[in-house]
């Protein structure tokens, strides 16, 4: 029986549209090697590694009517020449020319007609490197996820590991009726769902209340969130369909001397650090901001659960286990030690009041949704999202040692999280080797000067940074 996709991942299909595309991805750059790197060479190590990972020799197949969510099935065409392409920087190979080439090539839509994936090998870059961008669809893969899937070309040596002869063959793609059959045994096997399809979506009184009772203190943690609206900004404007890249690199060190300094953790120093960039970066825009000023954060948070262990556990390996705390950054605070024991003060709150069941909770409960009525829920949820937060800012953790494709060493890895509907930049950040790569996904027409804002970054951190000195 093919996997079918859980709520949480075909909500990113459903979120989707032509200024909206749901693929996260990332930049990751390279030294090049004593005996070169190529084209063929990548095609080569991706073609030896990627039965890691099924998934991306899968595509989405819809079930007539709606009757269920997609479920994945082998691609009986695949070929990874067309998933991995080739490109290159006209000269001199400027940093910058490779944030506007990586802002063209997230613009565009992933083609959902083979696996979700693309994989770009970016020649050219000064200084002997070149770059490898990548674009996997959001229903594929969380955040950590995204990370774990480097090792599919990554290695902890200059040396590649010997790999096992691929004998991949693509299972029979099953029929219109076949899916059918499926989902109807799908809903047999699980009751409640006869009532949502039957009914067409309303709701069973008495089913829902047994649902709610689980989740109820999370859904009010949530509901207060969602009754005090976002503040104005001009982070939140209509978007179109062009993008915009902006990348800032700093030292994991400066973040932990802070943290050591001021108590906390890592990840609200990273807050304090965007919350001094974004106060910064307003106020060159000429944009007024006085004291109890804020900007609202969107931070997702992964709660997969560790030492996954089973043969269930590892089909879910690479679904999107995921939560989010709404946190309003103090961007009217002038003096960064205070925006980082308010940002400390906001994060340790949310843990004590359970904030972060409440976005996980109405998470769950849109399983209960015929796919129909999800899909609705979950375009209503995008239009809503200007209103509930201003900006998404993403913080992954990577490995504190060098990481080599095919004996390339990987010098920096900035990622790529999608724009929602009314949201002029999207920040995320990767720390690995020691650095902290920051990755700034932008509009392009309401964000020219995205490169501002990712100097900002290294500007606030150094500002944060003084005062530990």
């Amino acid at each position: 029986m093919p996997d079918r996709l859980s709520p949480l991942d075909v909500s990113f299909l459903y979120f989707e549209e032509d200024t909206t595309p749901m693929h996260v991805g990332g930049v990751a750059v390279f030294q090049v090697p004593d005996d070169g790197f190529d084209y063929d060479r990548l095609v080569q190590l991706i073609r030896d590694r990627i039965a890691f990972v099924p998934r991306y020799r899968q595509k989405v197949r819809w079930v007539p009517g709606h009757l269920a969510n997609p479920v994945w099935v082998d691609d009986p065409h695949f070929d990874v020449s067309y998933h991995v392409r080739r490109s290159a920087l006209p000269r001199p190979g400027t940093d910058k020319q490779l944030r506007e080439l990586v802002g063209r090539l997230q613009s565009r839509r992933l083609d959902r007609r083979r696996p979700l994936w693309e994989m770009y090998l970016v020649e050219g870059l000064r200084q002997c490197r070149f770059a490898v961008v990548t674009k996997t669809h959001h229903a594929m893969v969380d955040g950590i996820a995204a990370v774990d899937i480097g090792t599919v070309m990554l290695d902890p040596s200059p040396q590649p590991r010997e790999m096992p002869i691929d004998t991949w063959h693509p299972a029979p793609e099953p029929s219109s009726a076949e899916l059918v059959v499926g989902a109807v045994a799908d809903v047999v096997r699980r009751p409640t769902a006869v009532v949502d399809a039957v009914r067409g979506g309303l709701d069973d009184v008495q089913a829902t209340a047994t649902r709610l009772a689980g989740t109820a203190g999370g859904l009010l943690a949530a509901a207060r969130t969602a009754l005090t609206p976002a503040p104005d900004s001009p982070l939140n404007t209509q978007i179109g369909e062009q993008r915009r890249f902006g990348m800032a690199t700093t030292e994991l060190d400066d973040y932990k001397r802070i943290r050591k300094a001021y108590g906390g953790m890592v990840n609200d120093v990273v807050l304090a650090t965007v919350t001094g960039a974004l106060r910064s970066w307003l106020i060159a825009r000429g944009e007024v901001v006085v004291s109890g000023s804020t900007v609202r954060a969107m931070v997702p948070v992964s709660i997969r659960g560790r030492g996954q262990k089973g043969a269930q556990d590892r089909r879910n390996a690479m679904g999107n286990q995921i939560s989010s705390l709404f946190v309003d950054l103090p961007i009217g605070e002038p003096d960064p030690v205070g925006q980082l024991r308010q940002v400390s003060a906001a994060m340790k709150s949310h843990k004590d009041s359970g904030q972060a069941v409440g976005a996980d909770a109405l998470v769950r409960l849109s399983g209960f949704a015929p796919p129909t009525l999800h899909l609705l829920g979950a375009r209503v949820a995008s239009d809503l999202s200007r209103h509930l937060f201003n900006v998404m800012v993403t913080n992954v953790p990577g490995p504190q040692y060098p990481l080599y494709a095919a004996g390339a060493r990987m010098l920096a890895a900035h990622p790529v999280v999608p724009l929602a509907r009314g949201q002029s930049v999207a920040i995320a950040c990767t720390s690995y080797d020691g650095k902290v790569c920051y990755g700034l996904n932008a509009d392009r027409d309401a964000m020219p000067d995205v490169d501002v804002l990712a100097q900002c970054l290294v500007d606030a951190l150094a500002e944060l940074l003084a005062t530990v000195r």
